[in-house]
């Protein structure tokens, strides 16, 4: 599995936001495992926090605006693109205004101060969205469709279809995330000439400039109205004779408008609070439907959450039961996991497969069999000493006792031919053999156990063989 990221120190940077015109100052600084992505405004009393979160976005009109408790903060997208693309998952963005500085327009001038900083793995695992079913969007108002599709990695595949002459029909794609820092985070944000006026009206783009936009003029237009325009934004008239990129600025890649709007899809995605693996498609995207995709895959999250594991019986286990032999001590009839599906060093999904000839069944009860509460919580112990029995090498020389059991709650009962999944994580780190544990045990699909767990983990020592006197 793996491992969580973060920066190796803060950094900062200062600009101007794009709709706003505001001058600001952002510091992304390092966080903890599990922290995610959050924002915090240092200018206002309390220094309030936002979560990236796509169900606190309150407006997508040319950009991703978060809000929470009436402070808002704008233009998220391409510092939670920069972040993502990089594969770093928790970081405190602090900023002394409104809006995130807009830079060159693209991605990558936060990309360089990460790599200044450098990246570190942190000890926790990534926890992902994995596709597992196809997820489907549809705006027909914008003619926008996006496509989840199961892969198991992140890839994105994007088509732009403005009806415009000098832009046309473009695709991008993203099939590895080491491909983002080189081929997508330098592609900057763009605007139609004819598309200024009415932003400009609308009090947007009051910090933009051909410095952080690609302006493409796909006809031209009379002087006077070119003249008003730039009088709106408090710019100096210039001279557009004929199609193509306003001052003639040279694009990073012939579809490049293509490649910016995947960085903002891998920015908005972000607010779904998990790396995906998966292959994202997308027609005609823009931040509205970024961010209610997001919020598509918010609620398939939430769904998996309550189903458990998706276990396929059909692959062999990582470990059966004559490898659980040599890991655990107990035996029959108390040896309780019957296999192990997943492991890594923070969390195990092991399986018990409930029959009626086990010796419990003989009192609880005779004409209405139901496992007992304590040997559901027993079995989830036994696989929680499994994750960490596996790390030692070896086990045989180890016992683990209970030390204490938290808010253990039975959701259904559990009866012959039954198979619960158990789903267990580390709620801390191991440190001097104490394990502190949390889990869910699923019967089809259903939670039928929850509980946390604390025990220790103790090098049993072995009696010194004695010596017999040489009798002379």
């Amino acid at each position: 599995m793996s491992k969580q990221k973060t920066i190796k120190e803060a950094f900062s940077v200062i600009g101007i936001g794009l709709h706003t015109g505001e001058k600001a100052t952002l510091t992304v600084n390092p966080a903890e495992d599990n922290h995610g992505f959050k924002f915090q405004r240092v200018d206002l009393d309390g220094q309030p926090i936002i979560n990236a979160d796509a169900d606190l976005v309150v407006d997508t009109s040319r950009s991703t605006t978060l809000e929470k408790n009436g402070v808002r903060v704008h233009t998220t997208e391409h510092i939670l693109a920069a972040l993502s693309g990089m594969e770093i998952d928790n970081a405190l963005i602090q900023l002394d205004g409104p809006e995130i500085p807009i830079m060159d327009g693209s991605a990558y001038p936060f990309v360089e101060a990460i790599n200044q900083v450098g990246i570190v793995d942190q000890e926790t695992d990534k926890d992902y969205f994995v596709v597992s079913e196809n997820l489907t969007y549809e705006d027909p108002e914008r003619q926008t469709e996006m496509l989840a599709v199961p892969q198991d990695e992140f890839r994105l595949t994007v088509m732009v279809d403005y009806n415009s002459p000098i832009l046309g029909t473009q695709h991008a794609h993203m099939y590895k995330a080491e491909e983002f820092e080189n081929e997508i985070s330098k592609c900057r944000t763009f605007v139609f000439l004819r598309e200024l006026e009415v932003l400009a009206r609308k009090g947007l783009i009051k910090g933009g400039d051909i410095k952080n936009a690609i302006v493409l003029v796909d006809k031209p237009l009379p002087q006077e109205k070119i003249d008003e325009i730039a009088d709106l934004l408090g710019k100096p008239h210039m001279k557009v004779e004929e199609a193509g990129v306003l001052n003639n600025i040279k694009l990073h890649h012939q579809n490049e408008p293509a490649r910016h709007k995947l960085l903002d899809i891998i920015g908005d995605l972000a607010l779904v609070g998990k790396p995906i693996k998966g292959h994202i498609l997308a027609a005609r995207p823009g931040h509205k439907g970024n961010v209610d995709f997001a919020k598509l895959i918010k609620k398939e999250i939430k769904k998996q959450a309550k189903r458990g594991p998706q276990i396929d019986f059909s692959k062999p286990p990582l470990y059966d039961i004559n490898d659980i032999h040599k890991l655990l001590p107990h035996r029959y009839p108390f040896l309780l996991v019957d296999k192990i599906i997943e492991l890594s060093d923070t969390h195990i999904v092991g399986v018990k497969n409930i029959t009626l000839n086990e010796h419990q069944f003989m009192g609880h009860f005779p004409n209405n069999p139901v496992m007992p509460g304590v040997l559901q919580v027993e079995a989830m112990a036994q696989a929680g000493g499994i994750l960490v029995l596996s790390q030692v090498p070896d086990p045989e020389n180890y016992m683990t006792y209970f030390m204490k059991i938290d808010n253990v709650k039975f959701k259904r009962k559990v009866i012959p031919g039954d198979t619960i999944v158990f789903d267990l994580h580390l709620l801390t780190p191991i440190r001097r053999g104490i394990v502190h544990m949390g889990g869910k045990g699923y019967v089809n699909g259903e939670v039928c156990i929850e509980a946390e767990l604390m025990a220790q983990v103790v090098k049993e020592k072995k009696d010194e063989p004695k010596v017999a006197e040489e009798v002379k």
